[in-house]
């Protein structure tokens, strides 16, 4: 499949410029489709369980080819969420290790489950960014809190508020080495490019399909590397956390020996559907095709912002940034409310101006928010360094 194939599987651009996928990630013909054959299997068959089920297996296996993963290492979700408080829950803070390390560049959720976990004998320890480089979180942070009492490290990959990317192969290396846990957060990246998580060593990871893997909210995956699932038995749990839910005990807990004991009640079965049909079209371009456009596109603005003298808060080195790429603004909500109005859809965090992008995505699209920006009348900061005499920064 080509780019502009991909594209054109997409509705939306025949109406709007779409930039919001850090986000959700636009609808194509393909999810809709999937989410009306979800319908049908309802209208037609009444409660085709076994059917429903299966569908959640090949989502499973599918998630798992598509991560580096092997099919017993993920767990189907309602939610990352879900995924990270089924592991907090497993895990026990005691004298020798109970320090949780958690980065300023969380997102609230990671954030708030390990802040919950303080009544069961955690201790946060936080890996801060400094005034002088308030956009950047470097390994260095890590190391001065990681210890021989840490427990684990949660990390995202891609911030939501910035877009810096963290070194998630250097800090698992890290903190690996002083005995600590590595759960990674990467629903701000998965999808717009390839990932292998064996090769990165990450412990644990969440995603979902809300944004770049470009389905529906109401269904995530937990990873959970394979040597590590039997040491766990999770107090957050349900019937489809058993061995065989449809036996329907309730005179014991028998835990499956894959990352299917994560799992707790009923599976999402009509966003399995959506998600199944995303993650196909995706394998369809290819997550190398996928990773090169973003690349070349995320790359492309960030460039052309700067150049247009606008304040760019995302690292410039690729290595240090994803998909998304944050432009300082004076008013960010106004800000997206301008461009909705040109037709261009965006996000912001605070009055940080979110610009992200996918394979579905073309220069044009860079071009045309680029020029909005440029006529924003004031509404984006702007450097000193920019061409034209440009006003200094707010």
């Amino acid at each position: 499949m080509t780019l502009s194939e991909f594209r054109a599987r997409f509705p939306i651009f025949k109406r709007r410029i779409y930039v919001n996928s850090c986000s959700q990630g636009a609808l194509s013909i393909d999810v809709d489709e999937a989410m009306r054959a979800y319908l049908d299997s309802w209208h037609e068959s009444g409660s085709p369980w076994e059917m429903w089920v299966e569908q959640v297996e090949r989502l499973r296996a599918k998630f798992a080819g598509s991560i580096g993963a092997d099919i017993d290492e993920i767990a189907v979700m309602p939610s990352a969420t879900a995924g990270i408080n089924s592991v907090a829950s497993a895990l026990r803070f005691d004298a020798a290790r109970s320090h949780v390390i958690l980065g300023d560049f969380e997102f609230p959720t990671m954030a708030q489950v390990w802040l919950a976990q303080e009544k069961r004998g955690a201790t946060i320890r936080r890996a801060r960014v400094t005034e002088a480089a308030p956009d950047s979180l470097p390994l260095e942070a890590y190391a001065a809190v990681i210890d021989e009492r840490t427990l684990i490290v949660p990390a995202t990959h891609v911030c939501f508020r910035n877009g810096h990317r963290t070194d998630i192969a250097g800090l698992t290396r890290l903190a690996q080495a002083r005995g600590a846990y590595v759960f990674l957060d990467d629903y701000q990246r998965t999808g717009s490019g390839p990932i292998d998580v064996h090769a990165l060593g990450v412990d644990f990871m969440v995603t979902g399909c809300l944004k770049y893997l470009l389905a529906a909210a109401g269904i995530g995956f937990l990873y959970v590397r394979r040597d590590l699932i039997e040491r766990f038995e999770p107090a957050i749990t349900g019937w489809f956390g058993r061995i065989n839910p449809f036996a329907f005990r309730i005179d014991a807990l028998d835990w499956p020996p894959g990352a299917n004991r994560f799992e707790s009640g009923t599976p999402p079965v009509p966003n399995a559907y959506a998600a199944l049909a995303a993650l196909e079209l995706l394998d369809r371009i290819g997550y190398d095709t996928v990773g090169q456009q973003v690349e070349h596109l995320a790359s492309r603005f960030a460039a052309a912002a700067r150049d247009a003298g606008f304040l760019v808060r995302t690292p410039s080195a690729p290595e240090h940034h994803g998909p998304l790429v944050v432009v300082q603004a004076i008013d960010g909500p106004t800000m997206v409310q301008k461009l909705a109005a040109r037709g261009i859809i965006a996000s912001s965090r605070g009055n940080g101006l979110r610009v992200a992008f996918h394979a579905y995505n073309v220069d044009e699209d860079v071009d045309a928010v680029v020029t909005a920006l440029a006529s924003g009348s004031g509404m984006v900061n702007r450097t000193s360094r920019g061409k034209g005499g440009l006003e200094s920064c707010q």
